[in-house]
């Protein structure tokens, strides 16, 4: 079993990795401390206690750290995370803050590490204060730490809140020194970059967003509405069948703004010429769902404008573009070829 304490500092991004650390087998959250960053300290326990209680998990204790940095200026993320951290979405059953543990996080956090010495890993999902504060009032808590995960830092000087600074370690870059020098236990860094090279694709997020649209349309539109009910259905499926597929299939799905899976209708599709097997076969399954259910088709949703019109007005926007490009290319050549020029900055002078 594995011994965690989350140092988080509780907006959208903590939230979904205090569920995933709930929902992982053989790991036992010892207790969860909060800390400024995303949002003031009072929301992040305010939103801690609220995730719990969505698990139902208030059991597992929260600590109130750090309200504010060692040295540098206060700072959040409201313009990201919302005012209250999880994008100000109403709650008028959110529990209390006398569900806190009385301790201060950080006194909580030596004591559980000592009493459970090499065997609590500390997950760091917010700005560091929480852990430098802790090693400047006990020297031996570093070493009796097992290993260290922070979410922080960067390695190739791309910042996501200054020009190359990455948003936790510039809440308080004098925390983040403190604890890079002072702890000596397998330290793992995800940074800013790791992040990006692993995000959920667009796709993905579609496909989620379609699947829940058709349960909550499932359970809400009457019997007439089937046809369009399915197509819907049929679309959540298409979007998963292509989520692994290739860059070009993504993109191309992706510029395919409206398709109602009807005969004769997924032609239209603009871009979408290599995937009109899947379309067709999805098609036919919804039409004859269709028949079987008695439903009319008339009764699906039609755009206010065909399709085709739209399509043909986008790709003759389209050609309109390469033709300018291409003008412009032919000018440039030919100055380039009558002045004898090499490089765009001999050219700029001209």
């Amino acid at each position: 079993m594995k011994k965690l304490i989350l140092d988080v500092d509780t907006g959208v991004d903590d939230a979904m990795a205090i569920m995933m650390a709930l929902a992982a087998p053989n790991v036992e959250i010892l207790g969860i401390t909060c800390c400024h960053g995303n949002t003031p300290l009072q929301n992040v326990l305010k939103n801690t206690l609220r995730v719990l209680k969505v698990c139902g998990r208030l059991d597992i204790p929260v600590y109130r750290g750090c309200a504010e940095p060692v040295l540098a200026i206060k700072r959040n993320a409201g313009d990201f995370h919302g005012k209250d951290g999880l994008g100000d979405a109403p709650d008028p059953d959110a529990p209390g803050l006398d569900l806190l543990n009385k301790r201060n996080a950080v006194k909580a956090m030596i004591e559980i590490v000592k009493e459970n010495p090499g065997e609590v890993s500390i997950v760091a999902t917010a700005p560091l204060t929480n852990l430098a504060v802790a090693a400047q009032l006990d020297s031996s808590f570093p070493k009796k730490v097992k290993s260290l995960y922070i979410m922080g830092g960067n390695t190739d000087s791309r910042g996501n809140t200054t020009i190359c600074g990455e948003f936790n370690f510039v809440a308080d870059p004098e925390a983040a020194f403190i604890v890079l020098d002072r702890f000596t236990c397998p330290t793992y860094i995800a940074a800013w970059e790791f992040s990006c090279r692993n995000s959920l694709s667009w796709v993905c997020m579609m496909y989620w967003m379609h699947l829940r649209a058709s349960i909550h349309m499932l359970l809400k539109f009457k019997k007439r509405r089937l046809p369009h009910l399915l197509s819907i259905f049929a679309f959540s499926s298409l979007s998963l069948s292509v989520t692994n597929g290739s860059p070009r299939t993504r993109t191309r799905l992706a510029s395919c703004r409206r398709f109602t899976l009807t005969p004769g209708r997924y032609d239209q599709c603009s871009g979408l010429s290599d995937m009109r097997a899947v379309i067709r076969s999805t098609g036919v399954a919804v039409m004859e769902a269709v028949k079987r259910s008695g439903s009319d088709r008339s009764d699906c949703t039609r755009p206010k404008k065909p399709l085709h019109v739209s399509n043909k007005l986008h790709e003759q926007k389209r050609a309109q573009t390469r033709i300018n490009i291409g003008d412009a290319f032919e000018k440039w050549r030919e100055v380039r070829t009558q002045k004898g020029l090499q490089t765009h900055a001999e050219l700029d002078k001209h």
